[in-house]
């Protein structure tokens, strides 16, 4: 694994008129140079070239996928196996860790393409689906986290009315939390990554302050019979969904990360970020799900302010301090958050060639303008509807996940060198996508009968469940090797 970190230092070379450009740019432009020596990163889609990947803290890399877990986000997860999908404490423990111990691998291995080629994610995707498609997978991915960076807007605002006691609604917290949100991802890769090793302790004592203040009650679970096996894969597809789309921008946090790292390492740094905190919060929000139904508090704050009002009642006999920890709570999802608006600044610069000369901060603000009163309305009608739609979406992950891991370890041997960094951005040099687009489009003709949620249940899924995302998952590999095999004898590229 050395050898392979060491082969990719010497083979895979940097695009130096990238650079090169970017320093002009700064000699041109006095603000962004004065943005620069206050430590905001200007580099935005464009490959990190091997000598400015020097970051060896790796420990930064765990820090980011832990803090990014440490929030409500598994916990309202969690609390759909007990309280929408009717499922047992046990059972839905079951399969939160069955499901997550397979959903990490994915976004784990893809975190480790950061350090050795210097690709951010949805760059890396242009050696698979192309210079043409790339635009189109981008803007999926980009719906995918903006979604998700919505329900956090709202789950950290509603955390926050609710700590109010009704003296303000949803919309100041909203404000809040995703101001606070494209500060921190304005500064960057190294801004994020110091705020992320931080943050998550202050998470982390609150959500234990709660669970100890409130815990005694979760034993008051109700009696569930076996679940039915369509319940079982429905609830592993909504689990499911939550994982693998972090795949689809994993290497954007490891980029500066000096190449002589081991793969494994960042791989287990990012596995155990992810699996720790996502099976132990999805797993104390199923046993809130399970308690919620025979505490009326409980219920009624789930009625008023979802999951945050659930945890600001478990919080009342603590008085004013459980309220400073209620906020804390709502905080909480900032370092969710500003990684996900982070990732979309990127995700912004390949969907139209001339946003690469957009600086990608400026993004940030963009998102933040769009997201906060869509987050706002969100919050008074279509929450529910946004979450399931985002679920929805998120079958595309599967069938990304699958062409790209075949095309690495099947027609790219797994070697990192194979990605030749300077042709990033020829057209010429790069596959022509058809083969991945192929095999991802042909497998939704079965994803779709297969699929169940609250809008729409195919016929297969009537009986079998939700089994889109495994479908998506192995059809989409088994098409897209004898699609791409044909390709390479008509251009070997």
């Amino acid at each position: 694994m050395h050898e392979e970190n060491r082969s990719s230092s010497h083979r895979v070379a940097p695009d130096n008129n990238v650079a090169e450009a970017q320093s002009r740019s700064s000699e041109i432009s006095p603000w962004l140079a004065k943005l620069s020596s206050w430590g905001v990163e200007l580099r935005g889609i464009t490959p990190v070239p091997i000598e400015e990947r020097i970051d060896k803290r790796f420990i930064n890399v765990f820090f980011v996928w832990f803090t990014m877990s440490t929030n409500l986000l598994p916990i309202i997860t969690g609390m759909l196996g007990t309280f929408v999908f009717g499922l047992g404490l046990r059972d839905c423990s079951l399969i939160i860790l069955f499901f997550c111990l397979l959903c990490t691998i994915p976004p784990a291995y893809f975190c480790t393409f950061g350090a050795r080629t210097g690709l951010r994610q949805m760059l890396h995707a242009r050696y698979t689906f192309g210079y043409y498609v790339t635009p189109f997978i981008a803007l999926l991915n980009l719906a995918t986290i903006s979604g998700f960076g919505i329900i956090s807007c709202v789950l950290g605002g509603s955390t926050l009315a609710a700590v109010s006691s009704g003296h303000f609604d949803s919309t100041v917290g909203i404000v809040i939390i995703g101001l606070i949100g494209m500060f921190v991802s304005f500064g960057g890769y190294r801004f994020l990554h110091q705020f992320e090793r931080y943050s998550w302790i202050f998470s982390l004592l609150a959500i234990i302050i709660t669970t100890g203040v409130g815990g005694s009650k979760l034993v008051n679970q109700t009696e569930i019979p076996p679940p039915a096996p369509a319940t079982i894969v429905s609830f592993g597809g909504v689990i499911a969904g939550f994982l693998i789309p972090w795949a689809a921008m994993a290497s954007d946090f490891s980029v500066y990360c000096s190449p002589s790292v081991s793969t494994w390492r960042i791989f287990a740094y990012t596995y155990a970020g992810l699996f720790v905190p996502t099976v132990t919060l999805m797993v104390l929000g199923a046993a809130i799900g399970g308690a919620a139904s025979s505490n009326a508090a409980w219920a009624e704050g789930y009625a008023k302010y979802n999951v945050g009002g659930v945890l600001e009642a478990m919080l009342q006999p603590a008085g004013g301090f459980g309220k400073f920890v209620a906020v804390l709570l709502s905080l909480s999802v900032i370092g969710n958050l500003s990684a996900s608006i982070y990732s979309i600044t990127l995700n912004f610069q390949l969907i139209v060639p001339f946003f690469t000369h957009v600086p990608r901060f400026i993004f940030s603000v963009v998102y933040a303008a769009v997201a906060i009163p869509v987050a706002v309305y969100a919050a008074r009608s279509f929450f529910e509807s946004l979450e399931n739609f985002i679920y929805l979406i998120a079958y595309w992950s599967a069938a990304y996940v699958a062409v790209v891991a075949v095309e690495h370890f099947v027609f790219r041997k797994a070697d990192p060198a194979s990605y030749v960094v300077k042709d990033w951005n020829n057209p010429g040099q790069l596959p022509t996508g058809i083969s991945a687009i192929l095999a991802a489009g042909l497998s939704f003709g079965l994803v779709v009968p297969c699929a169940s949620q609250v809008w729409y249940t195919g016929q297969l899924a009537a009986t079998t469940g939700d089994i889109g995302f495994e479908v998506a998952l192995v059809l989409s590999s088994i098409l897209y090797v004898p699609i791409r095999w044909l390709e390479l004898k008509w251009r070997p590229i």
